[in-house]
């Protein structure tokens, strides 16, 4: 839903803190990083300057290539992985039941596939309660977890 309204309002910058958070309580405990990364979004809004990068990669497309999805993605300058392989994504076939994912990165697009499903129709990264994610771009920020879907998902609470 945040990701929706920074899409559709501008002037509008979005601090991700997935991998800073707290497995235990939803306020970090990390407040200066989660400090510095709103003032990347500030300096360029607010401020004008220039040159600086206020956001880790943004999915933008995707586009099945066979038995593989390749995802495109806004501020992916210096995409990587730390500590190894990407992790964290996951896909589908029309059956919608997601399948853990490899992933590998193409300069600043990710493919990712299963051998679970051998035609991918849809894609998820961090799409889980305190998902294993490690994804960047060369400024050191998150990529933001998304899904390529828009198929009805439950809410926790309702029925």
């Amino acid at each position: 839903a945040q990701t929706m309204t920074l899409q559709k309002s501008p002037n509008t910058a979005m601090a991700v803190t997935i991998d800073i958070g707290n497995s235990n309580n939803i306020h970090p405990t990390d407040k200066q990083d989660v400090g510095k990364r709103l003032a990347l979004g500030a300096e360029k809004l607010a401020y004008g300057k220039s040159g600086i990068e206020d956001a880790g990669p943004m999915y933008q497309s995707m586009k099945i290539e066979g038995s593989a999805i390749r995802l495109t993605f806004t501020h992916a300058d210096g995409l990587k992985a730390r500590g190894g392989k990407p992790e964290g994504f996951a896909v589908a076939g029309k059956d919608q039941k997601f399948h853990w994912a490899d992933a590998k990165i193409d300069g600043s697009d990710i493919i990712v596939s299963s051998a679970d499903v051998s035609h991918p129709v849809a894609a998820r990264y961090g799409w889980a309660d305190d998902p294993k994610v490690n994804m960047y771009n060369g400024a050191d920020l998150p990529m933001c977890p998304f899904r390529t879907d828009d198929w009805k998902m439950v809410t926790a609470g309702k029925k």
